[in-house]
Order: structure tokens, then C-alpha cells, then sequence
């Protein structure tokens, strides 16, 4: 007598594993822009056809949050829950979802979805797609003990990290590693701002022979002992010109008056990257910092191909994320401490 179908056993297997699940969960939500998260009991769903539902085991703490709750970037999920540095484990699959198992570690970046219809997604150019979701903002994100996603946009974590230190590679190495390939070729390359994302950087330029030159706010002495020990040749504040003039500059501090001074300070022919999603004002310059065929670029989110390459090359430089912990109710000491720049590195946050 022949047994049951795969396609039942695996829809028995994914009933035994919701029904093990509770039903409500603790998450930081944002109930005003600019006022602080508070802690609420969210009831946990079931995920759709294409969605895994995570339980998170560590999500990063992203200047992007900051911008999503100081009200910085508009139109945000009304009450979301932040979080775009997603790690965890799957603990209930839609019945459609595909390339993973109950119990697989995953992480969750900030690319939601997309259309897959537009020119931008034809063209491979899905970070640019108009009707683009975002996980954090116009999606619910980590900052809870569940998360809810499209399995498509979900990464396979290599092993070689803990949670803890894998989350800060869904967004400032992501993005950092998009901004760096958009800055690339260049032999002498400026960090503006040496935080989470600039601190991974600074590994993959110096796995690729590039000098690191990193920029941090005046007297920001831990910022800058950390990047000396990974492997920047020159430190100093953002109001100083380097010894060499650069090949590029990346921008990752959300400060308009950074970029004339990063075009100062590039040779002719050279690249600025602005690796933020939100910036103060650009001020007014004089043409001549743009002569000589310089070029200021954006960059914006990320594509999965980025986050592919991400995580097959995190391993072999290797990259070393430097890491705080917080536990998930000191999410708001974790947005202040970024928001003041007291951390070094990333801040995780850990439910």
C-alpha cells in the first residue's frame, strides 16, 4: 500500500510546527514619529503562501531605523515594528514558500519585495523598483520576537558567525559592499563616517589591497582606534584633508556639509558615494570642487544579487563585525546611543 505524498507530509510537517507556536509575541513598535518605540504584545501570523515566518534570534540596529522613528523618511507602516538586520530561524513555512526548511537559519534584509514586472526589475536593477517594499518600514520588522517574509528575499547565513554577529551584515555590509563596488576601482579610498557600515568596508578594501583613509567626527578617538586596527593608514576628523589626495570617498554619515569636503579631497577623475538613504542639505559649492570629471552617485538599497556576493565573500576576507548587545526592551537605549554616537561599530539587538 503505497504511503502518504511528499507534498502531504510536508504540509503535516508545517501544521506540527505552527501548532507548537505561540500565539502572541513581545515587539517594539514605533506608535508616533519621533517619539520613543514601546513595547507591545503583537498576535503572531500565520505566514502566507510565499512568507517564512522567522523567529529571531538577533537584528541589528540600523541608522535607517533611526531615520524610519525620528520621522525622517516618510510614510512609514503605521505602528511598525523597525528592523531590517534580521537573523533567526524558521519556524513555519507558507505552503508555496521554497529554498527552505523548518529550522534553517535565515536573515532578513531591508529588501522586502519588489514587483518584478518594472524596467528597473527587468534590467536586474531591483533595488530601484518603484512599488518596492521594505522590511522595517513598510513592512514589520525585527525588532520583535517574530518576523514575518517573503522567502524569495531571505539569505541562506553562513556559519561562520553567531547571530549576533552575522545581523549587521544584512544592511551596513550590504549596503557598505554596494557603495564599495560603486566607489571600486580605487587605490586610496575615504570612509566619512566610521561606524557600522564603514568598519566592514574597511575589511573588504583591505582584503582588495586598497589604503583605507576613515574620517570620524572631531575627537572621536574609539572610532578611530578601531579603524587603525583594521587596517586604515591615516585617521582623522571629517574637517581634515587627507596626506593623499583620493581615488574615491564614500559618504556614510547622513551630513550634506560632507560632501564638498570629500570632493576636496578626491584627485580629478574621482568618485564620491553617498551610502545613506537620508542626508542632511547638500550645501552650496563652488563648481571647481566638481570639475575634472568628478562624480557624486547615490546609492540606493539593494539588490539580492548584492547580498549573494555579500555572504560568499564575508567568509573568506574574513569579516569581523564589532558587535553590542542589547536585549530587545533597550531598544530605544540602542536608537539613542546610535543617535548620539556613543557606539563603536554595530549595535544588535537580541529578543
Amino acid at each position: 500500500m503505497a504511503g502518504p505524498a511528499p507534498g502531504a507530509d510536508k504540509a503535516a510537517a508545517r501544521r506540527r510546527a505552527a501548532s507548537a507556536l505561540p500565539r502572541r509575541m513581545t515587539a517594539m513598535a514605533l506608535g508616533r514619529a519621533g517619539g520613543p518605540l514601546t513595547p507591545v504584545s503583537r498576535r503572531i501570523e500565520a505566514p502566507a503562501a510565499h512568507q517564512v515566518l522567522v523567529r529571531v534570534a538577533a537584528c541589528g540596529v540600523c541608522r535607517t531605523d533611526l531615520h524610519v522613528v525620528d520621522g525622517e523618511l516618510p510614510s512609514p507602516k503605521r505602528h511598525v515594528i523597525p528592523g531590517h538586520e534580521i537573523v533567526g530561524r524558521v519556524a513555519a513555512l507558507g505552503s508555496q514558500a521554497r529554498g527552505f526548511a523548518i529550522g534553517d537559519r535565515v536573515g532578513i534584509p531591508w529588501l522586502g519585495s519588489t514587483c518584478g514586472r518594472c524596467r528597473f526589475c527587468k534590467e536586474g536593477r531591483e533595488n530601484l523598483c518603484d512599488r518596492a517594499m521594505f522590511t522595517g518600514y513598510t513592512l514589520d520588522g525585527g525588532y520583535a520576537e517574530f518576523a514575518l517574509a517573503d522567502a524569495a528575499y531571505c539569505f541562506a547565513m553562513p556559519s561562520d558567525y553567531s547571530d549576533s554577529d552575522a545581523a549587521p551584515l544584512l544592511c551596513a555590509g550590504l549596503i557598505g559592499y554596494r557603495a564599495w563596488k560603486l566607489a571600486s576601482p580605487a587605490r586610496r579610498l575615504g570612509l566619512y563616517g566610521f561606524g557600522a557600515a564603514a568598519h566592514i568596508v574597511a575589511q573588504i578594501a583591505r582584503h582588495q589591497g586598497q589604503e583605507v583613509y576613515a574620517f570620524t567626527r572631531p575627537g572621536d578617538r574609539a572610532a578611530q582606534r578601531l579603524a587603525r586596527e583594521l587596517g586604515a593608514v591615516w585617521t582623522g576628523s571629517s574637517d581634515r584633508k587627507p596626506p593623499h589626495a583620493l581615488d574615491a570617498a564614500i559618504i556614510f554619515a547622513p551630513v550634506g556639509a560632507l560632501v564638498p569636503r570629500a570632493l576636496a579631497a578626491v584627485a580629478k577623475g574621482g568618485t564620491v558615494v553617498l551610502g545613506g538613504i537620508h542626508m542632511s542639505t547638500i550645501p552650496a559649492m563652488p563648481y571647481e570642487l566638481m570639475w575634472g570629471e568628478r562624480v557624486v552617485r547615490s546609492v540606493a538599497n539593494l539588490t539580492r544579487a548584492d547580498g549573494v556576493e555579500l555572504l560568499a565573500l564575508a567568509p573568506r576576507v574574513p569579516i569581523r563585525t564589532h558587535v553590542t548587545t542589547f536585549p530587545l526592551a533597550e531598544a530605544n537605549a540602542a536608537l539613542d546611543d546610535l543617535r548620539a554616537g556613543r557606539l563603536t561599530g554595530a549595535a544588535v539587538l537580541v529578543p
